[in-house]
Parts: C-alpha cells; sequence; structure tokens
C-alpha cells in the first residue's frame, strides 16, 4: 500500500502529485491519500479522467476534524 500524506503539500500541487502518484501504481495497488478535507472534487476528477481508477473502490473516512483517509484503488486500464 501507498500512502501519501499531502496536508503539507501546497493545494495547488497536491493533485499533480496525487495523480504522479496513482500512475506510479501497479493495478491491484490501493493509493491510500491523508488529507485536511474529503477530498470529493479528486474522488470526482479522477471518476472522469482516470481510467485505471476503480470508483466502486473508493474509500474514505474521517479519523479527526482535520484529518481524512482515503483509499483510490487501481485496476487494469
Amino acid at each position: 500500500m501507498t500512502r501519501l500524506d499531502v496536508r503539507d503539500v501546497p493545494p495547488v500541487n497536491r493533485h499533480p502529485k496525487i495523480h504522479e502518484t496513482f500512475e506510479d501504481l501497479e493495478p491491484g495497488e490501493t493509493l491510500t491519500i491523508v488529507n485536511d478535507h474529503e477530498p470529493k472534487p479528486l474522488f470526482y476528477e479522477f471518476q472522469a479522467e482516470v481510467e485505471a481508477f476503480d470508483a466502486d473502490g473508493y474509500e474514505v473516512e474521517q479519523v479527526a476534524p482535520d484529518e481524512f483517509v482515503a483509499r483510490f484503488p487501481k485496476v487494469e486500464a
């Protein structure tokens, strides 16, 4: 499992960094993102643009007021 904490990444750089990290995964792996807000816009972006993203397997959990953990699974494109 690849875990990426983007809370300290400037907001303008977050999505590119997440996309880059996701691309490096093998099919069957999951990218776990730690963020300071629920990543709904990112989910919709992935759903629309990333063929290898398994939207049905997406999960998000709020573990603290400013900590959300989201799982982005990758499948064969």
